[in-house]
């Protein structure tokens, strides 16, 4: 049967016995939550399984989910919301708002006291920082990755952000102006701090604390109404217990709703994943992209602007393969390109996913979003299973998702 959304919604339906047969009845994920719209029509919405497993409460349509690293494109929208009002170039110098930062070096050889750098070659820019080509690292910090690299102990020894660190953002940035860089800016990709430092960038341009920003330029105009940097105590029972895999492939509680640190305001706001929000919120956030930039009268930036962030932006055109250092990505590599917070399928067929030229990332729990502007397709997966590269939620979806498509 047609909808107005040119989706055969009976194929579309396999979402639910793929989920439910391959990842709810055997106890691979508690629980989870898909949302799929095109051309601006809700086609389809589920919740599956469980929130908490423990309490016996079933996943609810307004269950509230961290979303870790699917915070990074939001606040790459909100930084380049302040270059649309010509605060800055992309290719300006991080050290123009942050002095510090004109010190850095880079990593030559050896570790701790016999440590070699050498100077930059060029500046670290802002472009860098949105695009993960600045020389960062994340202090060997992410789940599943340990100290990958001399720098990292460096991190730790400074207490950058996620290593006890409750920093203000300019002292946060100044920490990682004395970590030297992991390469040259601009020449290869790294999964980062980045957007941590994009998110600090648009405190500090802006003259606005963070979450304020994010709250009066994006939130508040989508009607965002239970995105947040920490879940309220009157929403705190609609949170969802987080899991990562026992050795035996069993669930295990790793973050429990009723004790999570996400009840109370953090110490840092973190621009690259400190948000917790609904499926609903964030399939307004992206409807407003694939509008181009606009929702129900709230334009957040220009479609210009937002063409230009789902361009690839690595060195000569290369895709994650060609650039990428360092094993952790929230999604496989080949035939995909990264830009200004999003990476993108450039080519289909070296990817091996149907939807040339959408747009998407991921989070650390296993959530998914990705944005077609050719198909004109929204889809938000929520689900809390730690670490993504577990199963590929995004490749399996994409495959029932687009071969749906009728018109």
């Amino acid at each position: 049967m047609s909808h107005p959304s040119g989706f055969d919604l009976s194929r579309l339906e396999r979402i639910s016995d793929h989920l439910q047969r391959e990842y709810i009845d055997k106890g691979r994920i508690a629980g989870c939550q898909v949302a799929v719209a095109r051309h601006g029509h809700q086609a389809f919405f589920r919740s599956f399984g469980h929130m908490d497993l423990a309490a016996g409460k079933p996943m609810a349509d307004d269950t509230i989910f961290r979303i870790y690293s699917m915070t990074k494109p939001i606040t790459s929208i909100a930084l380049m919301s302040l270059f649309e009002k010509g605060l800055f170039q992309l290719d300006d110098p991080v050290s123009r708002f942050v002095p510090s930062w004109a010190n850095q070096r880079v990593y030559v050889s050896g570790e701790g006291e016999t440590m070699k750098t050498e100077p930059l070659d060029r500046p670290v820019s802002i472009r860098d920082m949105l695009r993960h080509t600045g020389g960062l690292t994340y202090g060997g910090g992410l789940p599943g990755v340990g100290v990958q690299h001399p720098v990292d102990h460096i991190y730790r020894g400074l207490k950058v952000r996620s290593f006890g660190g409750n920093d203000d953002m300019m002292s946060f940035m100044n920490k990682l102006s004395q970590t030297p860089l992991v390469y040259q800016p601009g020449q290869k990709w790294m999964y980062s701090l980045a957007t941590d430092v994009c998110g600090a960038l648009v405190e500090i341009i802006s003259g606005k604390p963070f979450a304020q920003y994010l709250q009066e330029t994006i939130f508040d105009p989508l009607g965002m109404v239970d995105t947040s940097f920490h879940v309220a105590p009157d929403k705190q029972h609609r949170l969802a217990a987080n899991y990562s895999r026992n050795e035996d492939k069993t669930l295990k509680l790793i973050d429990d709703p009723q004790t999570s640190a996400y009840r109370q305001a953090p110490g840092f706001y973190s621009g690259g994943g400190g948000l917790t929000g609904t499926t609903a919120d964030y399939l307004r956030f992206c409807e407003m992209l694939r509008r181009g930039g606009e929702l129900d009268g709230a334009r957040i930036v220009g479609p210009r602007t937002l063409a230009m962030m789902h361009m690839n932006h690595l060195k000569d055109g290369q895709d994650l393969t060609q650039t990428a250092v360092g094993a952790f990505s929230e999604t496989s590599n080949s035939g995909v390109g990264f830009g200004l917070g999003f990476a993108m399928v450039m080519d289909q067929v070296a990817a091996g996913v149907l939807g040339q030229g959408d747009y998407y990332w991921g989070g650390a729990a296993s959530t998914i979003f990705s944005v077609d502007p050719k198909e004109d397709l929204s889809m938000v997966f929520m689900t809390q299973l730690m670490p993504s590269s577990t199963f590929n939620f995004r490749g399996q979806l994409k495959s029932i998702i687009y071969s749906s498509i009728i018109d």
